[in-house]
């Protein structure tokens, strides 16, 4: 069985730069963008879905 990776890594280096390598704010990055992906039908998380939800819900 094959592992898939959810977060490109893209999307996880925005991840570090937003939060600064904040525990809660990766925490609270990663949620959002899992419900976001959920609700749009994505499988992986990429670097535009962070940006986007960095803009739209947390600014």
């Amino acid at each position: 069985m094959r592992e898939q990776e959810i977060f490109s890594d893209g999307a996880i280096d925005d991840i570090y730069l937003f939060s600064s390598g904040s525990a809660r704010l990766i925490n609270k990055v990663c949620t959002h963008c899992l419900m976001y992906g959920s609700q749009n039908g994505h499988r992986i998380i990429d670097d535009h879905m962070v940006k986007r939800v960095i803009q739209g819900e947390l600014s």
